[in-house]
């Protein structure tokens, strides 16, 4: 009878980048989040972006997690790219500053490690509003909020969402850290991002062999305040979505930086459009509302992936992409 050799147990560590004074009590949850964990965190990081007052003073207050400051370029993957260089955990999950995590958030993402080619696991990232939900507000958009959309099926994925993701630590290795050119900084008027999308597909092209994978059971809240719950705030996000996906795909090409967003587009924003009309007729009226909205988001991402000057052909594989 042959023997069956056990899983390896893997360590989880946990990096939250901090840039603001305004956001002071939603870091000081998000770790009470993980503390909280059912799965112990190996280590808690939080990296605070060049606030030296920040830094000083999440030192004084979080006894007993490590508090750094971001070493590399100022911005959100600066502060990543710190977090993975001071952890030495198996796997680096990553939580976002004004999130919180539910108590088997760690454990979900541990446990969908099933296979050696599985190297990053991400979550459902639900909206904690901090009035209620806009009634034209479509569930196909909730990405501009940093949260789960509508249409996001569990298994293999292209790329996860940054605020609730996990990676395994030698994807770093491999395909090297996150992108400063697309991520996000603390002195940007426009909410850009898109930097773990391109991050995902770089380790692809390195790695073909390797998946990421969405665990839905992995849930956070992140908190949206009311200055996000507007329109304007909606369809300046869906333009700056389009101005992020345009240096993703001039970073790794157009058939890789679009491949989810063609379907995503065609087939769940076509759906949201009908379902919108299907409730309007039902009644409801604010299911035109929502249609109207998907409409506009999508033309404004349009817009902003023209504005970011994005190439309209595949770009050529190289053979260290291969």
């Amino acid at each position: 009878m042959t023997a069956v050799t056990p899983r390896r147990t893997l360590t989880m560590g946990v990096v939250i980048c901090a840039y603001t004074f305004d956001r002071w009590d939603d870091v000081l949850a998000a770790v009470a989040s993980v503390r909280s964990q059912t799965l112990t965190a190996q280590e808690i990081v939080v990296v605070v972006d060049h606030n030296p007052d920040l830094h000083d003073r999440l030192r004084s207050a979080l006894h007993d997690v490590t508090v750094v400051e971001n070493r590399k370029q100022r911005g959100l993957s600066g502060g990543k790219d710190t977090g993975v260089e001071v952890t030495s955990s198996d796997v680096v999950a990553f939580l976002d500053d004004d999130a919180v995590a539910h108590p088997d958030w760690l454990r979900h993402f541990h446990d969908a490690y099933t296979d050696d080619n599985i190297v990053g696991v991400g979550g459902t990232t639900l909206p904690l509003w901090e009035s209620s939900r806009p009634r034209w507000f479509p569930k196909e958009f909730d990405w501009v909020l940093g949260c789960t959309f509508t249409g996001r099926e569990p298994g293999p994925v292209r790329n996860l969402l940054g605020g609730n993701a996990s990676f395994r630590r030698e994807v770093f290795s491999v395909a090297g850290g996150f992108p400063s050119h697309i991520g996000r900084t603390s002195a940007q008027s426009r909410p850009l991002g898109c930097e773990e999308t391109e991050f995902c597909v770089r380790v692809n092209q390195h790695r073909p062999d390797w998946t990421f994978v969405f665990e839905p059971r992995a849930v956070i809240w992140h908190r949206v305040p009311a200055a996000r719950e507007t329109f304007s705030y909606f369809r300046s996000r869906c333009f700056a979505e389009g101005l992020s996906k345009a240096a993703v795909t001039r970073s790794v090409g157009v058939a890789d930086g679009l491949s989810v967003e063609r379907s995503y587009t065609t087939r769940t924003l076509t759906r949201g459009v009908a379902r919108g009309f299907g409730d309007a007729l039902r009644g409801d009226r604010t299911g035109i509302e929502r249609s109207c909205a998907i409409s506009v988001g999508l033309l404004a991402a349009a817009a902003g992936y023209a504005r970011g000057g994005a190439p309209l052909r595949r770009r050529p594989v190289t053979a260290e992409a291969r």
